[in-house]
């Protein structure tokens, strides 16, 4: 598989982690606590320089503050780098 893809696959399995505590209601919001830093961390390890730090930062706000974890932060990334700005 190709490397983009396994970041894509990474990225789905990631959001889907950050959806199953929306999944819960009031204590998978406790969960977020967690998660959050663990989220803005993987972003910043999986996406280098800018798009990374300001991924990482996205994704922690958006696990961290209830009711947005349906927004999938890590495959709206992956589209941003490998559909939008074509890297390779």
């Amino acid at each position: 598989m190709e490397y983009r893809y396994k970041k894509l696959f990474l990225g789905i399995v990631f959001d889907v982690v950050g959806m199953l505590s929306f999944s819960i209601p009031f204590i998978g919001e406790f969960s977020d606590v967690v998660w959050a830093p663990a989220s803005g961390f993987l972003m910043t390890k999986m996406y280098k320089g800018r798009i990374g730090k300001v991924g990482g930062i996205i994704s922690f706000v958006e696990e961290f503050f209830p009711f947005t974890d349906f927004i999938p932060t890590f495959t709206l990334t992956w589209i941003y780098c490998y559909v939008i700005k074509k890297e390779s």
